[in-house]
């Protein structure tokens, strides 16, 4: 059976960490009270200089140098986010050129948190498809930056960061051997950047009110996130015909640390082969399933054949998971 399999991982995050201690001097807020909720401790803040590109291409030069290849060597780039660079033209252009690639086909896609397991479907359909052999998939974000730093209920909760993977047919039995997306719209006003596009334009009075940053319910995402989690990690486990006893490696999104130990409950999945860094890093959005990915890949905690499940929900509302063999 023919399978796209990842053949490398590369991951940035920015020097600078705003720590919970940090944030009690900015919002009313403590760090117990952001643990306790959230398990996060801390998180990584772009400088103003800085893009999602410029994460995207550090993390890119990692995978290619993990995957032992030239950047000649790819054939398209799908970027996952939802802080691009500008609305056009797309932030997987702009790392393009940074790598110096011409004449390839690269696109942006919008699917929030899931974005890059949405993208890494899409990329194993033009693979299979012979379309392209090598493709190169980001999840990346720069949410710093569409964060309402006074809003002490989302300001907790998001850092910047970007992972990459690069994909190719697979010559053995490793590879993605399930996968399940889906979405629903009528949610979407749960969590949601207000202003900005087409439906309110930028005018003093939307950058005064700070429509342009992220606005949440929180009690309603977090009770159709441990729901739709565990739905999309049966889904994918099922087309695979395995369950979560078979799964070695947990990679869920990292948005809550309550969310996550739900979604393992539902599953029947141990803490001990769940990966968390939500302390470090916060909740990436798109980013944080190739993140911790490449962690664990660069900390040699990936073994061959290995099965590994990743789940991921967010905005739109959007879920996904996926199952890969090593």
């Amino acid at each position: 059976m023919r399978r796209v399999r990842v053949i490398g991982t590369g991951s940035y995050v920015p020097e600078k960490i705003l720590t919970n201690f940090d944030l009690e001097k900015m919002v009313d807020t403590s760090d117990e009270w952001i643990v306790t909720r959230t398990g996060i401790k801390e998180r990584r803040i772009a400088s103003s200089e800085q893009a999602t590109s410029d994460m995207v291409i550090e993390a890119s030069k990692k995978a290619l140098e993990n995957a032992g290849l030239k950047a000649q060597d790819i054939d398209l780039i799908i970027i996952a986010t939802v802080t691009p660079d500008n609305l056009f033209p797309s932030t997987a252009c702009w790392v393009q050129r940074a790598l110096g690639i011409r004449n390839i086909p690269a696109f942006d896609i919008s699917a929030a948190c899931p974005g890059f397991l949405y993208a890494l479907i899409l990329a194993e359909s033009l693979i299979l498809s012979k379309k392209n052999r090598r493709v190169l998939v980001a999840g990346a974000e720069m949410l710093s930056k569409i964060t309402n730093w006074e809003d002490r209920n989302t300001c907790v909760l998001f850092g910047d960061g970007a992972g990459v993977v690069i994909l190719e047919e697979s010559n053995d039995e490793s590879g993605i051997l399930s996968s399940y997306w889906a979405a629903e719209g009528s949610l979407g006003d749960l969590l949601i950047q207000p202003a900005g596009g087409t439906r309110m334009p930028a005018t003093h009075d939307t950058v005064e009110k700070k429509l342009h940053t992220v606005h949440m319910k929180g009690n309603e995402v977090f009770k159709h996130a441990v729901k739709k989690m565990g739905e999309a990690a049966l889904k994918a486990l099922s087309k695979a015909g395995l369950t979560g006893e078979d799964i070695d490696i947990f990679i869920p999104h990292q948005a809550n640390i309550r969310i996550i130990e739900a979604t393992c409950q539902r599953l029947k999945i141990p803490m001990e082969k769940t990966y968390i860094n939500i302390h470090k890093y916060g909740n990436v959005s798109a980013a944080t399933i190739p993140i911790a990915l490449d962690e664990l890949n660069r900390e040699g905690k990936l073994k061959k054949g290995d099965i590994i499940l990743m789940d991921s929900f967010g905005a739109g509302f959007t879920w996904a998971s996926m199952v890969i063999r090593w």
